[in-house]
Order: structure tokens, then sequence, then C-alpha cells
């Protein structure tokens, strides 16, 4: 649910360095364990697929298969920096042409 307040972040952020193929996922949790909002920082400068999904396997094959008919791939422009809403307790990866780093932080917020 989204709330119309600034972003409180309500657990660690993460750290993805974006690569192809994708890393091993990651899953970003929440303190409160309902939180489902992210902010994402791609901080890098070439588009990053952004896979994700409640489990590993879900968040990789939508990083490594971009621009197909899996709707669990979301592409990051460079300098992204987005509040947006997902399953919470997600897990992340992400598949990039050259390395780049993502910073996810889930929270609640807009």
């Amino acid at each position: 649910m989204s709330v119309n307040a600034p972003f409180t972040p309500t657990g660690n952020t993460v750290i993805i360095t974006a690569a192809n193929p994708a890393p091993t996922p990651v899953q970003v949790t929440s303190y409160s364990g309902g939180s489902n909002q992210y902010r994402i920082l791609n901080a890098g400068t070439v588009v990053a697929f952004l896979g994700y999904g409640g489990n590993a396997a879900t968040a990789t094959a939508g990083a490594n298969t971009p621009n197909t008919s899996l709707g669990n791939c979301l592409p990051l422009l460079p300098g992204t920096d987005e509040i947006i809403t997902f399953q919470p307790n997600a897990y992340f990866t992400a598949n990039a042409s050259t390395s780049c780093v993502l910073y996810l932080t889930p929270g609640d917020g807009s």
C-alpha cells in the first residue's frame, strides 16, 4: 500500500553490482516484515535490467531474459532514483552490459 508521506527506510540498504549474467539474487528484507516499497538507485552509467520476485530463481530469470514475455524485469536508466512497490521481502538481481551498482532500500512512503 502506498503511503502519502516521505520515504521512511524500514531495513538495511542492499548493494547489487549488476553484471552479465546477473549475479546471485539477494533478498531485501524489512524490519517491519510488511514493507513492500523500495527506493532503488542506479548509480551506474548503463541501463540495468532489474529482476525481481518472491524467490531467487524468479529474480534471476527476469534479469537474464529482459524484453521477453516474463513480467518480472524492470529496466532502470542510468542515474535512476525511484520508489517502486514490489512484494514484501523480495529477491533482486540485475543484468547490465557493463558493471554498475544498484542500491535498494526497503521502506514506506513516496
